[in-house]
């Protein structure tokens, strides 16, 4: 994809040479977001960490302070009062078996999240290949596995986040949007690397934080300075 003129303004005001600290990131990012529309604000985190061996695996969730500045769409899997509760408490969607054929024949994927109570995860379990490679599986660790569908709809609804290693080791997520301002930028931020950095593995070995990069959904990559996450055992090869 060709990159066009905002996008060759933009980069000239990034020193690829430099890591930023995070405020001095952050207000950086609100300058190289031009795009006509309220650009995401992402975070990608390069680990030090093999996430082929199930006891280096980097997964959690954590919310945000400042949302995401999405709404998003929750769907929830559960039976009897449970799919009241839930759709009183805000979700988008509830239901059980009857949505399965929907989502595996219908291709109906009109949601951001999935929440399931856990007795519905063998019918969600029917789902792992259409909702596994979009992210959508609920999972105990990101807490979106829960008899406490009340809280883990509010939990998303007020800016919860889940991450997780992708095959290159990266983690790839949304920390608000270009619209935010730089303080909201930071908490959110912030935020995450304190959890990134509490989840990190006991086997992992090395640096860590091999990269910590903030960017706009069209804008240039802005390298942070990953040491002042760590405080120690962070530093630079």
């Amino acid at each position: 994809m060709k990159k066009g003129k905002r996008y060759a303004e933009a980069i000239k005001l990034v020193d690829k040479t430099k890591l930023y600290d995070l405020e001095e990131a952050a207000e950086l990012i609100k300058k190289t977001a031009s795009a006509k529309f309220d650009e995401t604000v992402e975070a990608h985190l390069k680990l030090g960490v093999d996430g082929r061996h199930a006891d280096q695996q980097v997964r959690g969730a954590v919310v945000l302070p400042h949302g995401t500045g999405k709404e998003v769409k929750v769907l929830v899997f559960a039976k009897g009062d449970k799919v009241d509760e839930a759709l009183a408490a805000g979700a988008d969607y509830a239901g059980g078996e009857e949505l399965v054929p929907k989502i595996q024949n219908e291709g109906w994927l009109d949601f951001d999240v999935v929440i399931a109570t856990p007795d519905m995860m063998g019918v969600v379990g029917r789902l792992g290949r259409v909702l596994g490679p979009k992210g959508l599986m609920p999972n105990p660790k990101a807490g979106t596995v829960t008899p406490d569908v009340v809280k883990a709809i509010a939990d998303v609804k007020a800016g919860k986040i889940e991450y997780r290693l992708d095959k290159a080791n990266i983690i790839h997520v949304p920390v608000g949007k270009a619209s935010f301002t730089t303080e909201q930028i930071v908490d959110n931020y912030k935020a995450l690397m304190e959890a990134v950095v509490k989840a990190k593995p006991s086997s992992a070995k090395g640096q860590y934080l091999k990269s910590v990069t903030i960017a706009s959904t069209m804008g240039p990559g802005i390298k942070l300075n990953p040491n002042r996450f760590t405080g120690q055992g962070g530093q630079a090869e």
